[in-house]
């Protein structure tokens, strides 16, 4: 399932983050991130960021609902939520 701008805002709203902290912790550069937040419906990602993003907000507690086309959505899980640091793709 493809992430929406939406999505990626209201993820990282929910766990409180700037766009600066997940560009640091996705290595996904700012200026894309925020280009990401931007756009509408499902942003346009050639290098894999968008799947990078749905792990690292996973990680952090995040379900992701919905589809791009009908209703996309957030659900936050507060039980094993883990630090941003901790949910950066290639982690241990």
């Amino acid at each position: 399932m493809e992430i929406t701008a939406e999505q990626i805002k209201s993820a990282r709203a929910a766990l409180g983050l700037t766009t600066k902290s997940v560009s640091d912790a996705t290595d996904i550069g700012l200026a894309t991130l925020k280009r990401y937040e931007a756009s509408t419906g499902v942003p346009k990602s050639r290098k894999g960021h968008l799947a990078a993003l749905r792990q690292f907000f996973e990680a952090s507690g995040i379900e992701f609902i919905g589809t791009a086309e009908e209703g996309p959505g957030i659900r936050l899980w507060k039980e094993g939520r883990r630090s941003a640091e901790d949910a950066a793709p290639g982690s241990a």
